[in-house]
């Protein structure tokens, strides 16, 4: 048997029709949801930082996770370096994130237009109108937001310097 922090870890993990139950009701209280995505393959300051500040712009932080098909697919072979299971866990053991749920597809589009959240959220790498499901939910009356990235942080970079360290 888990111990309830185990499960109640295990209970932000959730899958697609369980998460549009929560997010109507979430919304039917009056609670604004925020949705971003991403792989958060080596979590580090840059995603803690973004996190918080989607977080902070409504009640409720739902996290999309690339799956690790996905990750391959847009990262390469050698990609992820975590699970998604372990990428998933890591994730719902922040105290800001309400919920967190797998998708398969290279962009998080159709989660998106399934589950309709208040606020959208990506770094400011991304223009509003290459955002995946702003549209669907701009036109549902949501927002869509960017947040200023932390310079000089990313997963990518974290693995090419192990792997420099560890070629020396």
């Amino acid at each position: 048997m888990r111990n309830g922090l185990e499960q109640s870890l295990l209970d932000k993990i959730t899958d697609l029709r369980s998460l549009k139950t929560k997010v109507a009701g979430w919304q039917a209280d009056g609670k604004k949801v925020v949705f971003t995505n991403g792989v958060f393959d080596l979590l580090h300051i840059g995603h803690i930082t973004y996190m918080v500040k989607a977080a902070e712009l409504g009640d409720k932080l739902i996290i999309g996770l690339n799956a690790d098909s996905s990750v391959k697919r847009l990262k390469g072979d050698d990609r992820p370096v975590n699970s998604q299971d372990s990428r998933a866990m890591l994730l719902a053991a922040l105290f800001f994130v309400d919920a967190v749920v797998v998708f398969e597809e290279d962009t998080p589009q159709q989660l998106i237009g399934y589950l309709l959240p208040d606020i959208l959220v990506k770094g400011a790498d991304y223009a509003i109108d290459n955002i995946a499901g702003a549209k669907e939910v701009l036109a549902n009356g949501g927002e869509v937001k960017t947040i200023q990235l932390v310079e000089g942080h990313s997963s990518t970079a974290i693995i090419q310097k192990i792997k420099d360290k560890a070629g020396k």
